[in-house]
């Protein structure tokens, strides 16, 4: 019994209680969507700031693979920074999908450049041709894009269940090659590098590198490709609607925020200015 003039106390809520009530709250929905659009700017800024330095440090290089990786980062960051700042908006437009997928197909290219460019490493080492490798990325990467614009198309004029899951399941197919190849070439390269028969300062930097950034891309893309699995066949798993922003945040989170904060740091160094001695123009005699 209670005291007489004392209200009860309230009873604890539930953790199943709790989820639906940030899941159901707007306040809720647009403080964890704001936090990603957060995240997402300061990494955007990150990668920008790397150009710029990377530009004022040794503007004879061009654009080099470091430097098109740190430029893709900011768009592609820059892009879901839009996008859940303005996540209300998004979810008007139709499909939303187009909007809320295009970042993570840019975000897949930007990664499959680090891929790229140690399967170059790996195929120089052994005497191969690498130009096949090139043309062969930008070919893959217009098929890819190719068929995820009819997928959309599809979803435009037929926005039937089976098509949402297709598409979704395109890019858990996506994200599962990418972990392959992440696998395969920075395992390559990794264990070709362990092989390499002088003891160094800067071997071991680069196999520590190579290793770390492997093992962290691989585990993204995998997490993507099982996550999609779950979002295509679960409504709970949802990461297209509104009411499931925790759901998003641990999302966006676990794949792509952490994934591209602990790369971008891992590959923060950038290079030495090239003294007068070690510069020679292509035009001199």
């Amino acid at each position: 019994m209670t005291a007489a003039g004392l209200a009860p106390s309230p009873a604890p809520i539930a953790g199943a209680e709790w989820w639906d009530l940030v899941n159901g709250s707007t306040a809720w929905q647009d403080g964890i969507f704001y936090s990603l659009a957060a995240l997402y700017g300061l990494i955007a800024l990150s990668s920008f700031i790397q150009v710029l330095r990377i530009q004022y440090r040794v503007p004879e290089y061009g654009w080099t693979t470091q430097k098109v990786f740190q430029l893709l980062n900011f768009f592609v960051n820059g892009a879901r920074c839009s996008i859940f700042a303005f996540r209300r908006q998004v979810q008007q437009v139709n499909p939303e999908h187009v909007i809320i997928d295009l970042p993570g197909l840019a975000f897949f290219t930007t990664y499959a450049m680090l891929a790229l460019f140690w399967a170059e490493i790996s195929y120089q080492a052994r005497g191969l041709e690498t130009e096949g490798l090139r043309s062969g990325f930008y070919t893959i990467n217009g098929v890819i894009y190719a068929i995820q614009v009819l997928l959309w198309l599809l979803l435009w004029y037929n926005p039937n269940p089976s098509m949402i899951v297709l598409s979704k399941l395109f890019i858990a197919g996506l994200s599962f090659s990418a972990a392959v190849g992440f696998l395969l070439y920075g395992g390559r390269l990794f264990f070709m590098l362990k092989r390499f028969p002088i003891e160094s300062k800067g071997r071991q930097k680069k196999l520590m590198e190579v290793g770390r950034v492997a093992t962290i891309c691989f585990c993204c893309f995998l997490a993507r490709c099982i996550m999609m699995c779950f979002n295509a066949f679960d409504k709970e798993a949802d990461l297209d609607v509104l009411d499931h922003p925790i759901l998003n945040f641990f999302y966006y989170l676990i794949v792509e925020i952490l994934p591209s904060s602990l790369v971008l740091y891992i590959l923060r160094r950038i290079p030495s200015k090239l003294r007068l001695a070690q510069y020679h123009p292509l035009n001199s005699s």
